[in-house]
């Protein structure tokens, strides 16, 4: 078995660091949400990283991240370019927005030769997470089977807002299907999402939901390049500034088409992320809980 990759998707970081909350601070040192994710993944097992980034923020992200973790890991950056796209297809004019997820993953061929888990670069997933990615992906298994970290709906939502999550169906531990649901808001122990900014389901804080959190094989690299100009040509014409080509969707496809399984790692970790300026303090407290209970030295890999 090839050793793993971990492919942190990092493009949509801006070229001046400073207010970013990719790396803002969340403790007393300095350390950002990526740097407890790569300490985490170092600990889980993974010796392989690959930054997905733009070529405009190269220099600055090498000098705050990547140059750090070259003592740690085998590092490798990806670049997810406007412009990066198959013979036959352009960018429409006056497009500034990125192709998603699913393209940002595409654009890693060529780069990451064999298994690999993808990552948000501003999502903490918690230690958790990355022990069953690595354990996943250096067992044996079919090459069209997958695998998602699927984390419970209460662990997920904030106080300050709505959330947008991949609500999903399990069925004998495989994935059945993943539905996006844009505005879901906390309702104590449970949730509710809306359609139409009005009308609220109720859903339970049992539910279990899609973070982004993926270990896949080559099938999944090879797919989602395969499958890019077929999408490109139905939904640009359609929305040619704002479409965007998600990861979730190619796996939800492979599933419906019965090319590919998608094993479902259940997570009890608690996820954190900054959706708003309000959740910071919530993040910098939890990790600093962590901290008291042993879980992180003041010391990561610096």
């Amino acid at each position: 078995m090839q050793e793993p990759t971990l492919v942190i998707l990092a493009a949509g970081m801006g070229s001046r660091f400073g207010g970013l909350k990719q790396i803002k601070a969340v403790d007393g040192r300095g350390h950002a949400i990526i740097d407890f994710s790569l300490y985490d993944a170092y600990r889980a097992g993974f010796r392989k990283v690959a930054f997905v980034i733009k070529h405009e923020i190269e220099e600055d992200f090498k000098n705050a991240v990547g140059r750090r973790m070259e003592k740690y890991f085998d590092v490798s950056y990806v670049f997810q370019q406007l412009d990066r796209l198959p013979e036959g297809c352009a960018v429409p004019e006056g497009r500034v927005k990125p192709w998603g997820t699913g393209h940002a993953v595409a654009c890693c061929a060529g780069t990451v030769d064999g298994p690999f888990a993808v990552i948000n670069a501003d999502d903490f997933y918690g230690p958790g997470a990355y022990r069953a990615l690595y354990d996943y992906l250096v067992s044996e298994r079919p090459e069209n089977e997958h695998a998602m970290v699927a984390y419970l709906l209460r662990n997920t939502v904030t106080e300050n807002g709505s959330v947008a999550r991949g609500v999903c169906r399990v069925e004998d531990g495989l994935l059945a299907g993943v539905t996006e649901r844009t505005h879901i808001e906390k309702r104590g122990g449970d949730a509710a999402y809306t359609e139409d900014g009005e009308t609220f389901v109720p859903l339970s804080g049992d539910s279990p939901v899609s973070m982004n959190c993926w270990g896949f094989g080559q099938q999944m690299l090879r797919e989602l390049v395969d499958r890019f100009p077929a999408w490109y040509a139905e939904n640009v014409k359609e929305n040619p500034l704002k479409c965007e080509y998600f990861l979730p969707s190619v796996a939800n496809a492979l599933i419906e088409e019965g090319k590919a399984t998608v094993r479902v790692l259940p997570c009890r970790e608690v996820w954190h992320g900054i959706t708003y300026q309000e959740d910071l303090p919530d993040v910098v407290n939890y990790i600093a809980s962590l901290r008291e209970r042993g879980i992180y030295p003041e010391t990561l890999l610096d």
